[in-house]
């Protein structure tokens, strides 16, 4: 420990990512990526770009963004914050509303939200899932804290619907809600309608996985304008220039181009059906998921050995030594091909380890 280092430093446990392997050879399944190349109107505003505008100050208020944004979603811009990346969003969610607080959230989710509780002295409060993974809506009812809920949850790929969270948005007024859609785009009910209805809810989103654009870094929030003040108030006392004129503009083409985004869409849930079915065909439990991943457990292999042996084979998932989780495996969507190659590449361990 540097000697030089606040208190705080020393006892922090960082989020630690999915690993981001040097060779291309590898079949990456790792951290959730989009399966698809980002659309031509990405591509086209890219080669299009400006390069005068390297020299010049992005607009600290991503004004043409956070417009496509509201645009898309019924808002208004006031009603709109960017950031670089939903983490970042998130992480100025913390601390402009949770420093200090305490928050609700669950047992098994998304592995940033206790890192950044430590990071603002958030005291947070786990709300074990159901045995099935579903949320157990009952206890986060009572419960009078502020609440984040991954939807859908990470790693599990469950999904509550719209109705079930305005319940939570709407019976206590005076807690914050937090619903993090950073798998929205691949089948479940998004909750941004509801933010022209409650001032208690911020939703956020990431261009990572629904527009195959995670090497860029956009994520955005829709909220009250209050709750957008708060951020804004966050960002422009941390770094008033988060996003680049390149992501600002890559990332509204990206917005925009509502058709690539749908049918990108439809390939990533065929081959999350395909995954699912084949799955269990080899006597896997795979958790019904809507998002661009799957969560899965074979009955008669761990899944510390099952992630090795895909490992040599060179195929990446994602584990966790988690008690409750340790024999499942996250998968993320591939294209078609790279889907049948994973299901070859399990049935032959299969077959091997009998």
């Amino acid at each position: 420990m540097s000697r030089f280092w606040v208190e705080n430093v020393g006892t922090l446990s960082p989020y630690v990512p999915g690993e981001q392997p040097r060779s291309q050879a590898l079949l990456k399944l790792n951290t959730n990526e989009h399966a698809l190349q980002p659309s031509t109107s990405v591509l086209s505003t890219l080669s299009e770009m400006d390069m005068d505008s390297l020299r010049r100050y992005p607009d600290p208020t991503s004004r043409k963004l956070r417009e496509a944004i509201a645009n898309q979603e019924g808002l208004d811009p006031g009603e709109v914050f960017v950031g670089n990346g939903s983490d970042e969003v998130l992480a100025h969610v913390w601390a402009a509303f949770f420093a200090g607080r305490t928050l609700t959230s669950l047992d098994t989710t998304y592995g940033f939200y206790p890192v950044w509780s430590q990071l603002y002295g958030t005291w947070l409060t786990p709300i074990p899932l159901n045995d099935d993974f579903s949320v157990d809506l009952e206890s986060l009812r009572d419960t009078g804290t502020s609440i984040v809920l991954a939807n859908p949850n990470a790693p599990t790929g469950l999904a509550l619907g719209r109705d079930e969270v305005e319940e939570l948005v709407a019976i206590n007024r005076d807690r914050l809600v937090v619903i993090d859609e950073a798998y929205f785009g691949f089948g479940a009910e998004t909750s941004a309608p509801l933010v022209n209805r409650h001032d208690n809810l911020i939703v956020t989103r990431s261009l990572s996985k629904s527009h195959a654009l995670a090497g860029l870094r956009v994520g955005y929030a829709m909220a009250h304008p209050e709750l957008i003040e708060g951020l804004t108030r966050v960002k422009d006392s941390f770094n008033s220039y988060p996003l680049d004129s390149l992501a600002q503009a890559v990332a509204r083409a990206a917005i925009e181009d509502v058709d690539w985004c749908r049918q990108a869409a439809d390939v990533v849930i065929q081959s999350r059906l395909a995954m699912t079915q084949g799955l269990r065909d080899m006597q896997f439990s795979v958790l019904p998921s809507l998002a661009n991943f799957v969560f899965a457990k074979h009955g008669n292999m761990s899944g510390k050995v099952l992630f090795e042996a895909l490992r040599e084979r060179d195929i990446l998932v994602r584990r966790w030594d988690t008690p409750r989780i340790i024999d499942w495996l996250r998968i993320s969507m591939g294209t078609p091909e790279e889907t049948d190659q994973f299901l070859r590449a399990v049935g032959e361990i299969l077959e091997d380890k009998r």
